[in-house]
């Protein structure tokens, strides 16, 4: 039986860490990024609820949504609207989402400077 006495490690130390560097990629939001997760649901969402309006039909089809040719020309509550529409809506979506990030990433560096 032989006996083997464990010799002690060395304690690991930690390297230097460039704190801005760290800062800048893990706190950061990628602004295309959060731009096609809101565009994404945007496109989809006025998609679908120009489609099932025109589906289900009657005697004025979609009058509040009809509202978003305010906002958004030549849009209309009908099944070629609907593209236009979701096509909007992306646009909407990522320009959006992207200014959140900008915002955000803005926010966050000035607080830690």
């Amino acid at each position: 039986m032989s006996s083997r006495i464990a010799k002690p490690r060395e304690p690991v130390t930690p390297s230097p860490v460039d704190e801005e560097a760290l800062l800048r990629e893990v706190i950061r939001l990628s602004r295309n990024v959060l731009g096609l997760t809101l565009a994404i649901p945007f496109a989809t969402g006025i998609f679908l609820a120009t489609n099932i309006l025109v589906l289900k039909d009657g005697p004025e089809v979609g009058a509040h949504l009809q509202l978003l040719n305010q906002f958004f020309p030549g849009y209309s509550v009908s099944f070629g609207g609907s593209f236009l529409g979701s096509a909007y809506g992306f646009v909407l979506g990522y320009l959006s989402g992207w200014i959140i990030a900008a915002v955000y990433n803005w926010v966050v560096l000035l607080r830690h400077r």
